[in-house]
C-alpha cells in the first residue's frame, strides 16, 4: 500500500517555488493571489517558479523585481518547506529579505500590504504558506 501512495505523489506535478519572506521592523509584504490562480483569494509572500539551470537566490531576485518592481541587496535563506496538494506538490524555498532597493508595486495588477508579524495568523494564508507564519512569529524577536 505504501509503494502504491509513494507512487501516486511522484505522479503529481512537482513546482520549486522561491519565496520572499519580505521584512520592514516587524512588518512583512503580503501579494494577494489572484482568484484565477491555485489558491486564489489568499494572501501570500511573494515569489514564483524557479526555472531550469536558476539558482533560488536568482529566481527570488528576479520574481521579485517582475512582480514588485524592488531589488533585492541583502537576502538569507529562511526555511525549506514541501506540501503536496490533491493536484501538486510544492517545494518552497523561503528566504528573508531584509534589504531592497525601490518601493513595492503590484506590478500583476495584485494587491500588496505591510502586515505586522504578530498579526499574521489572522490573514488567510495558502496551506504551504502556514509554517512559515508559525515560524516568523515564533522567531519574532531574533528577526528586528
Amino acid at each position: 500500500m505504501a509503494n502504491l501512495a509513494d507512487s501516486a505523489l511522484t505522479l503529481l506535478p512537482q513546482l520549486h517555488v522561491a519565496v520572499g519572506v519580505i521584512l520592514r521592523k516587524q512588518q512583512v509584504l503580503l501579494a494577494l493571489r489572484s482568484s484565477k490562480q491555485h489558491q486564489g483569494g489568499k494572501w501570500e509572500f511573494p515569489g514564483g517558479k524557479i526555472e531550469p539551470g536558476e539558482t533560488v537566490a536568482a529566481a527570488l531576485k528576479r520574481e521579485l523585481q517582475e512582480e514588485l518592481a524592488i531589488t533585492v541587496t541583502q537576502a538569507e535563506p529562511f526555511m525549506l518547506l514541501q506540501h503536496t496538494y490533491p493536484e501538486r506538490q510544492v517545494t518552497l524555498d523561503i528566504w528573508l529579505v531584509t534589504a531592497f532597493s525601490g518601493t513595492p508595486a503590484g506590478l500583476e495588477g495584485q494587491p500588496l500590504q505591510w502586515v505586522n508579524i504578530a498579526d499574521l495568523a489572522d490573514i488567510q494564508f495558502p496551506d504551504a504558506n502556514q509554517p512559515i507564519v508559525t515560524k516568523l512569529q515564533q522567531d519574532i524577536g531574533l528577526l528586528v
